[in-house]
C-alpha cells in the first residue's frame, strides 16, 4: 500500500471514488444546507437509530476483543456517548419531526443497514480486533469527513437536528476519537501479518461502500 502512508491513510486512498461518494453525497451536502427533505431526514434518523443496537453490540465485542486498557477505554467512551449524547439527540430529532414514539421504537434497519450491522458483525468474528478496527474506522472517518466540511465551509443551518447532527460529527471529541482510531489501525497494521492487512484493507472497502448506498437509500426510500 506504499511504504510512506500510514496504513489508514492507505485504506482511505484505497476506496477512491467511494469514498468521495460517501463524504460528499447530496444527502449530506442536502443536510449542511438545510435543504434535506425531512422525510429523507426521518427515513435515515429511524433507520440510523434502528442500527444503534447492533453497533453497540460491534463496540461490546471490540472492547472485549481490546488489547489492553487504554483501547479498552477509547471504545467504552464512545460506547458511552453513542448511548448517552446521541441517544437524546435522537429522541429530540424524533419529537421535534413528529417521529411517534411506537414508530420508532418497533422499526427495523432496512436492507442497506442491514447489510452495514451484518458485515461489521462479521468483521469482528471473522477478523478479531483487526477486523473491528477496520469496520470503525471508515464508519466514523467518513462522518468526520463530512462534518467537518460542512462545518468549516458553511454556516450551520437553522434546525437544530440538522445542526447538532453535523457539530457531534466536527467536535473536538470526535476529532479525538476518530484521530485514536487512525493511530490504532497503524499499530495493529505494522503488527499484522499479509493474511491480516488483506482482510482489514477488504472489512474496509466494504464498508465505504456500504456507507454510500445507505445515504443513497436515505434520499431515494428504496
Amino acid at each position: 500500500m506504499g511504504e510512506d502512508l500510514r496504513f489508514s491513510e492507505a485504506l482511505r486512498r484505497a476506496a477512491g471514488p467511494a469514498w468521495a461518494r460517501a463524504s460528499r453525497h447530496a444527502f449530506v451536502d442536502r443536510l449542511g444546507d438545510g435543504t434535506l427533505e425531512r422525510d429523507a431526514y426521518r427515513r435515515y434518523l429511524i433507520d440510523d437509530y434502528a442500527f444503534i443496537d447492533a453497533l453497540a453490540a460491534v463496540l461490546g465485542q471490540a472492547v472485549a476483543a481490546a488489547p489492553g486498557m487504554r483501547p479498552k477505554a477509547k471504545l467504552a467512551g464512545f460506547l458511552a456517548a453513542l448511548t448517552s449524547e446521541e441517544n437524546d439527540f435522537f429522541l429530540r430529532s424524533f419529537a421535534a419531526l413528529g417521529v411517534a414514539e411506537a414508530e420508532w421504537r418497533t422499526a427495523k434497519m432496512g436492507p442497506v443497514m442491514q447489510a452495514f450491522a451484518d458485515h461489521m458483525a462479521a468483521a469482528v468474528h471473522t477478523a478479531g480486533y483487526p477486523g473491528a478496527l477496520a469496520a470503525l474506522l471508515p464508519a466514523e472517518w467518513i462522518y468526520l469527513d463530512w462534518g467537518t466540511w460542512i462545518a468549516d465551509s458553511r454556516p450551520m443551518p437553522a434546525d437544530f437536528y440538522f445542526a447538532e447532527w453535523i457539530d457531534l460529527h466536527a467536535s473536538p471529541a470526535f476529532v479525538a476519537f476518530v484521530s485514536w482510531l487512525q493511530r490504532e489501525t497503524d499499530r495493529v497494521g505494522a503488527a499484522a501479518d499479509a493474511a491480516t492487512l488483506a482482510e482489514m484493507e477488504r472489512i474496509f472497502l466494504k464498508m465505504v461502500d456500504l456507507e454510500g448506498d445507505f445515504f443513497d437509500w436515505a434520499l431515494g426510500g428504496s
